[in-house]
């Protein structure tokens, strides 16, 4: 039986949610807060599997809670935002920098079928994101990331694929290239709908190259982050962004083995390939294709991984030159671009 914790000032949210979970068959809600405050006292003394977290709460607000939660009793925790404008999504982000899984947006109070879809979906992250092994997560200021160039570099596209516990992942490599950084750089995380855009306006703040979401017919350009949008794919065409409005590959859209496989026939040797954590097996083959193709290949190491699942397919077909941990991969990002002086 997964052990739920809710935390959310709403007592309307809290009784859809409680109501549903327990009428799952293997959830069961142990405790409910209205604060941030509360819900990180409840954590220490229930213990909870896993919190369902709002991020706008009175006393407390979820950013917060999420900080001492992860300090002190780490958990997983699942953030809800209940609006997608900018301030709320860029909370929501920062709460996973602070050590939370993932976001979901709540759903209409009014729409029973958006309701549905929203509790189907929460059911199965639910059962994810219950499974991971968190740690704490306390935060220590950092200097500037550092980049020393190296001459002879010839790589000039860096592709990323990422999945759950992905955002915080690919965080770390964006916000490590130097703002004279010569790729142009493409990223595709599996995100709920909706946040991808939110998503793309927090690496821009983290980040010392510009980071935007990806738009059609765009022309990529060296030192520039595009960020696949949510519901349908991206590929690289003609040296253009296409979107794709196909069905879902390895149950994803967008698919990182379809843009992976995009760039593999003509730009597979002068790309970096990385598969970062994430759940099931999308970007394993298109990383394997990459590979073959002439491309570097990495993948995120099990010990560092969220979630070991997306980076274990891909070294099952051979798809990696390199397995590294994730502190390790912007360093060898570096060493294959030919970055400014």
């Amino acid at each position: 039986m997964i052990r739920i914790l809710i935390a959310d000032d709403s007592l309307l949210v809290r009784t859809i949610l409680r109501d549903a979970l327990n009428s799952s068959g293997d959830m069961r809600v142990i405790g409910e807060a209205g604060d941030g405050a509360e819900a990180a006292h409840l954590v220490e003394v229930l213990k909870p599997d896993i919190v369902i977290m709002d991020i706008l709460m009175p006393v407390m607000g979820g950013l917060e809670a999420t900080e001492t939660i992860m300090a002190k009793s780490p958990v997983p925790i699942l953030i809800l935002s209940s609006t997608l404008d900018d301030k709320d999504v860029k909370l929501a982000f920062t709460a996973i920098k602070k050590g939370a899984l993932d976001v979901m947006g709540k759903p209409s109070l009014n729409g029973a079928a958006s309701q549905e879809e929203f509790i189907s979906r929460l059911f199965e992250k639910i059962r994810l994101l219950s499974r991971i092994k968190v740690i704490h997560h306390i935060q220590r200021s950092k200097g500037p990331a550092v980049t020393v160039p190296v001459k002879g570099s010839f790589r000039t596209i860096l592709a990323i694929g990422a999945s759950t516990g992905g955002p915080k992942a690919v965080m770390s490599i964006v916000k490590s290239l130097p703002a004279g950084f010569k790729g142009a750089v493409f990223i595709v995380q599996h995100i709920s709908s909706g946040f991808a855009k939110g998503f793309a306006h927090w690496l821009d703040l983290e980040s010392h190259i510009p980071v935007r979401l990806a738009r059609s017919g765009d022309i990529p350009l060296p030192g520039e982050v595009l960020v696949a949008p949510t519901d349908c794919h991206m590929v690289l065409e003609n040296g253009a962004i296409r979107f794709l409005d196909t069905p879902p590959v390895n149950c994803c859209r967008p698919s990182i083995d379809v843009f992976f496989n995009s760039i593999a026939p003509g730009k597979a040797r002068d790309t970096v390939g990385v598969l970062l954590t994430g759940m099931g097996k999308d970007g394993a083959q298109g990383l394997s294709k990459l590979r073959s193709s002439g491309a570097l290949t990495i993948v995120q190491d099990e010990k560092s991984c969220a979630v070991f699942g997306m980076p274990k397919a891909a070294i099952a077909l051979g798809a990696a030159d390199e397995v590294l941990n994730i502190d390790e991969i912007p360093d060898a990002v570096s060493r294959n671009f030919c970055n400014a002086n």
